[in-house]
């Protein structure tokens, strides 16, 4: 029995140790610069997030259009480019 209390009590002492270290960091943000951000965050209204989801669309079609231009390159003009090229 002597010896399981022992295991037992080193244990919970170890457990002990790692809460506090996470604590004190927790306590740590709270006095940080993450708090600043954190206290001035809000939720958006319904117009910025509207406006917010509509840029994203348009930049994912920008984005897309430019990724299919570049395959519809690689694929069609450049192969024949390269032989060309070396011929």
């Amino acid at each position: 029995m002597a010896i399981e209390n022992s295991n037992t009590s080193a244990v919970e002492d170890r457990v002990q140790g790692l809460q506090d270290e996470i604590e004190s960091r927790v306590r740590g943000l709270q006095t940080g610069s993450y708090a600043r951000i954190l206290k001035m965050a809000r939720k958006p209204s319904k117009e910025e997030f509207r406006q917010t989801v509509i840029v994203c669309g348009i930049g994912m079609f920008v984005l897309g259009g430019i990724g299919f231009v570049m395959l519809y390159l690689m694929d069609n003009l450049l192969p024949s480019f390269f032989e060309w090229l070396t011929k």
